[in-house]
């Protein structure tokens, strides 16, 4: 017998383990058999091959830009068709580069689609094309929202904070482990704080709103050099539908006007005397806001600062579409899309 303590063992372990062998035998006894059952080998598993290893590309700084901007004017049923598809605006991080037209510049981004016929996989399908329109401006270019729908007869100009919108600051990926306060903002986007699951609390002409909203752009130093418009949108709410026609105070002599839609049966005869004075009243609202426009236009020419001036003469607004990518519809021939271009200069 081997000297030592024995080390205690619990009796799961007792029974694991397998039996002890006999100890030998001196030479001049007769060896004997155990007569307990011989103990099964552990199973061993096979090991599992291992797999090879997955790569990833690393996010570019500014991949997710266009996504946060808010595509203002878009259906919201639309929404999830326009983030569908997985398009690239390398062309306006690219932009944002040394070289770039953008670059180290104080730019202000808002969003829009276009809805276009794209042939895709074989078949034609209705696609929201998404674009983005960049203004290079030191200051915000709009604090206001346009609301314009054919059954409007007016533009609608109202705040842009009346539709939950505002500019806020965009932060790089690389930025977004930084303290927010310690960073220089140069990408401002326009975001819309709207909850869409909140959407089925609004009234209908709310929410369809926003379909027909676009930033408002004002420029006093190129509004006086264009001709104040003389016509006037006309929806006469007639029976059995309503006349959509243009009126043109200065070229249009009102009674011949008339004749002709009664001749073309867009207007009724009995309805005419009615039609004449709904004309005349929408002349006088459209030439009393054009003297106010006109007013407005010399008090902010007066009050406006020289630097100002000069930020608004340098003000530049460029468009960007999507890239082609393998995994995306081919839009380069879809009728009205321009590549990245100039498309206003404040000088």
């Amino acid at each position: 017998m081997r000297k030592g303590a024995k080390r205690k063992r619990s009796q799961k372990e007792e029974e694991a383990a397998p039996a002890p062998a006999p100890a030998p035998a001196p030479d001049n006894h007769k060896t004997t058999e155990s007569t307990k059952p011989p103990t099964r080998a552990k199973r061993v598993k096979a090991s599992k091959p291992e797999s090879e290893p997955e790569y990833f590309e690393d996010q570019r700084n500014l991949e997710d830009l266009w996504k946060q901007i808010f595509p203002v004017g878009t259906e919201w049923d639309q929404l999830d068709k326009v983030y569908g598809f997985n398009w690239n605006f390398s062309n306006l991080e690219n932009a944002f580069e040394e070289g770039g037209v953008l670059h180290g510049k104080t730019v202000y981004l808002f969003g829009c689609t276009e809805p276009q016929l794209v042939p895709f996989k074989g078949d034609n399908i209705l696609i929201y094309i998404p674009a983005v329109v960049a203004i290079v401006s030191p200051f915000p270019p709009s604090d206001k929202i346009g609301i314009k729908s054919v059954q409007r007869e007016v533009e609608e100009i109202i705040p842009m904070k009346q539709m939950k919108m505002d500019w806020v600051p965009y932060i790089p990926l690389e930025d977004r482990e930084s303290r927010v306060d310690r960073l220089r903002h140069q990408i401002f986007i326009l975001s819309c704080t709207q909850r869409r699951a909140a959407l089925k609390h609004l009234k209908i002409d709310r929410i369809k709103k926003y379909e027909y909203c676009l930033p408002y752009f004002y420029n006093p130093l190129q509004e006086d050099e264009l001709e104040q418009s003389t016509e006037v949108p006309i929806i006469f709410p007639a029976e059995p539908k309503p006349v959509f026609c243009e009126f043109d105070w200065e070229l249009d002599e009102l009674q011949e006007f008339i004749d002709k839609l009664i001749q073309e049966e867009e207007l009724s005869e009995d309805q005419k005397d009615a039609f004449k004075e709904f004309v005349k009243e929408k002349v006088r609202e459209a030439k009393k806001a054009n003297r106010e426009a006109k007013e407005a236009r010399r008090k902010a020419l007066e009050e406006m600062s020289e630097g100002t001036r000069q930020a608004i003469e340098n003000q530049r607004f460029y468009k960007f579409y999507p890239v082609q990518t393998p995994d995306t519809p081919d839009i380069s021939k879809c009728e009205g899309i321009i590549y990245k271009q100039v498309l206003w200069e404040g000088s």
